[in-house]
């Protein structure tokens, strides 16, 4: 029988204020240390777990311009011999991984390009990464190739070559159609180079393709954002990802935020952008779209898969290269050095460039995945339950009550489900299911 939930209390503050929103691992990355480093290592040597799939993630720091709410590591100032270096040393550290044991023979199931830019490379660039790539760790096996770009770097040429080399999902960072909101939030591509972009995607038939949207950037308002809605179900593409905008520490905005002594973040507030995003999925639901996780809706379901999100939420291997990304061996989790020149320097010496790691207990890796698929707004017990060997139910019963009272999920024997209000604040939602130690901590 299915329980129905009573809202009594409101858990989430209502202005944006500075910090990280979004929880993309567990436990949190400011608990990832140095000393740590000897499990990855030891990791390493082990043969891999039975039936865990292998991925691989590149990071591509580089772009035209930082956008003011960026927090990743990227650079806009290398030259092209500093790109061409930073290539060589990204197969030179897949050659490395190559020969460790925890490869055992595995080929990898899913690559994904992230940045930065990846779509910054030139055409000559991408042929010798991927090409590179292919010949240490073939991609016959592989079930999905996922590429970012930034709309004002392609062409139709550059879109040739990424079709050819077998991207499966091209991604593309849209996050606003009107030229001011793009200029203002430090945005490189202009509405007309968006357009352009994907009509040329469309006609080389890219299995799937993506756009992106950032609901509350800088000085964006109630009609914007309306236009942004339908200029988006005009394109009808394949899927659509939708965040909510965060300020964490490293951004532009904050540090504006700082030099004029506000504590308050210049974008809307949760409330708001939670009731834009909504606004964003019944209008794609009215277009037959499917809301499938948080963050995503899907034109077709049955033809429409995430593999990388998927595999990742259920505990895949990932083996990530370049500066600063981070990764996922045999149970231990790593991070690359966060600097361009140490990055090269530790790969020049023939070296793994780690810089920090974390082997979480047994207990840490169920709630990893359990709150990461909570993410996809529904989930089986059953499923943790034969995993893990813990009655998932009992384990997760305080904040699970917590957020049934709240009014934003419901329990139906093995079935748990969030409605759409608790779908969409989620990733505050999660903290609940922290340990204490982890609470109130920085994500980054």
């Amino acid at each position: 029988m299915s329980e129905t939930a009573t809202k009594t209390a409101p858990p989430l503050e209502k202005k944006t204020t500075v910090g990280n929103y979004f929880v993309s691992n567990y436990p949190p990355f400011s608990f990832w240390k140095q000393e740590d480093v000897p499990d990855y290592r030891t990791a390493l040597g082990q043969p891999p777990k039975p039936d865990t799939p292998l991925g691989i993630y590149v990071h591509i720091p580089f772009c035209r311009k930082r956008c003011h709410f960026c927090y990743f590591r990227v650079y806009t100032d290398k030259n092209s011999e500093e790109i061409r270096n930073y290539i060589d040393a990204v197969l030179a550290e897949l050659k490395l991984y190559a020969k460790q044991n925890f490869i055992g023979g595995r080929k990898p199931k899913f690559v994904y390009f992230g940045g930065g830019t990846p779509s910054y490379l030139s055409e000559s660039q991408l042929r010798e990464l991927t090409d590179g790539m292919k010949e240490l760790l073939p991609w016959d096996e592989v079930e999905e190739v996922t590429f970012e770009c930034e709309p004002g770097t392609l062409r139709e040429k550059k879109l040739e070559i990424l079709h050819e080399i077998g991207v499966t999902r091209l991604s593309l960072g849209v996050e606003n159609f009107d030229d001011h909101i793009l200029e203002l939030n430090g945005r490189a591509h202009r509405g007309p180079e968006i357009g352009r972009a994907y009509e040329f995607a469309q006609g080389l038939g890219f299995p799937q393709i993506n756009i992106d949207l950032i609901a509350g950037m800088v000085e964006e308002t109630e009609d914007n954002w309306k236009a942004c809605i339908e200029r988006t179900r005009e394109m009808a593409p394949d899927s659509v990802t939708i965040y909510q905008m965060e300020v964490p520490y490293n951004t532009g905005i904050y540090q504006q935020m700082k030099a004029d002594g506000k504590l308050t973040a210049p974008v809307a507030d949760w409330d708001t952008k939670r009731r834009w995003v909504n606004d964003a999925y019944t209008a794609l639901e009215q277009d037959g779209y499917t809301v499938s996780s948080a963050y995503t809706a899907v034109k077709d379901k049955a033809r429409t898969s995430f593999v990388y999100r998927d595999r990742l939420w259920a505990g895949a291997d990932l083996l990530s290269l370049g500066v600063a990304s981070f990764g996922h061996i045999g149970g231990t989790h790593y991070q690359n050095l966060h600097d361009f020149a140490p990055y090269i320097e530790c790969i020049d010496r023939g070296e793994l460039p780690v810089y920090r790691a974390l082997t979480p207990s047994d207990d840490e890796r169920l709630i990893r995945e359990f709150i990461l698929q909570m993410k996809l707004g529904h989930l089986k017990f059953s499923y943790f339950n034969k995993k893990f060997g813990t009655n998932a139910a009992e384990r997760f019963a305080k904040p699970l009550q917590t957020i049934k009272d709240w009014g934003f999920a419901t329990v139906d024997g093995d079935d748990l489900r969030l409605n759409r209000e608790g779908l969409l604040q989620v990733d505050r939602l999660l903290h609940e299911f922290f340990l204490d130690e982890h609470r109130n901590a920085r994500y980054a």
